[in-house]
């Protein structure tokens, strides 16, 4: 009962968010939301979020900074690419997934030393869940702007 009464409370905390564009608010339910659903313990909470956050920065730097930069150009440019500069802006993009890759695995073997595998796999899960229900809230407030 008082899960359903947190994720209840999170998905009204979450429409108010989106109505101030607040990233630290999301932020703030995002980390409610794994730690309640990975039922960490203190101590695992304390070695588990500096690891996170360390992780989720430098992952949301190559994933928004480098390769949404990447796409824009491409997209931009598409049309006047010569093959030169394409191979070169897809050797670009190509590196910039790998250093996603590298730092999901490397974030993996740092989660080994700090939580056990059943929750680390959990947290991918709990990720992807608290994504699809900030989407799904994302675009009801969409659907009522436009009504």
């Amino acid at each position: 009962m008082k899960k359903n009464i947190f994720i209840i409370l999170l998905l009204f905390a979450s429409v108010s968010v989106f109505a101030q564009g607040n990233r630290e608010q999301i932020k703030a339910l995002k980390v409610a939301f794994i730690t309640e659903k990975l039922d960490l313990s203190e101590q695992e909470a304390q070695e588990f979020w500096p690891i996170y956050n360390t992780y989720d920065s430098h992952y949301a730097k190559i994933k928004f900074k480098d390769i949404k930069s990447l796409r824009h150009t491409i997209k931009n440019n598409i049309n006047t690419l010569d093959e030169a500069k394409a191979k070169a802006l897809l050797d670009e993009l190509v590196d910039a997934e790998n250093k996603l890759y590298k730092a999901r695995t490397e974030f993996i073997l740092k989660l080994r030393k700090v939580l056990s595998p059943k929750k680390i796999l959990l947290l991918k899960l709990v990720e992807d869940d608290f994504n699809r229900k900030l989407f799904e809230q994302y675009k009801k407030k969409r659907r009522e702007e436009r009504n």
